[in-house]
């Protein structure tokens, strides 16, 4: 088993801040049974999966084409019971966006929602200020196609 607070201190990177892939079972049946072979890399439809910490794959929305598209193509390639059934939700994560959008610094913008397949963020209009975003949590999929579009990278995904 993998210490988590251990391995932080080392790499200053928290447990959090690496995005697993969809329909992961949990952290601990991921860290102690994931063979880091790299099938779910290579399969991967959009390239989203990449080689992460301590080799262990991981979901980058800035690599390939931004986002994922549930395929389940990474569960149906790994040698290993990792991963929910299908029909499960794919993760809880949903879209953020932090203080250093520009749209809410009064500079039009709006190229999260342009990226957003389930219009999950869409523009509320405001009187003397550029359009705001706003996301609707339970429209959004948590497919991170708003992150790679976002020039100034003030959108993440949180788990609630």
């Amino acid at each position: 088993m993998i210490n988590h607070s251990r391995r932080g201190l080392f790499t200053r990177k928290q447990p959090s801040q690496q995005q697993r892939l969809p329909w992961i079972k949990d952290e601990n049946t991921f860290t102690d049974h994931c063979l880091r072979c790299n099938a779910c890399v290579n399969a991967c439809q959009t390239k989203v999966i990449v080689k992460g910490d301590g080799g262990f794959p991981v979901v980058d929305f800035h690599h390939g084409e931004g986002e994922c598209s549930f395929c389940y193509q990474c569960a149906d390639v790994c040698p290993e019971p990792l991963f929910e059934p299908q029909q499960q939700q794919p993760w809880t994560q949903t879209a953020t966006i932090n203080s250093s959008c520009i749209a809410l610094n009064n500079i039009e913008c709006r190229s999260c929602g342009d990226q957003c397949e389930t219009q999950a963020i869409t523009f509320s209009l405001q009187v003397a200020k550029v359009a705001q975003p706003v996301i609707n949590k339970a429209d959004c999929s948590g497919c991170g196609a708003c992150i790679s579009g976002c020039p100034v990278a003030a959108i993440e995904m949180i788990t609630p």
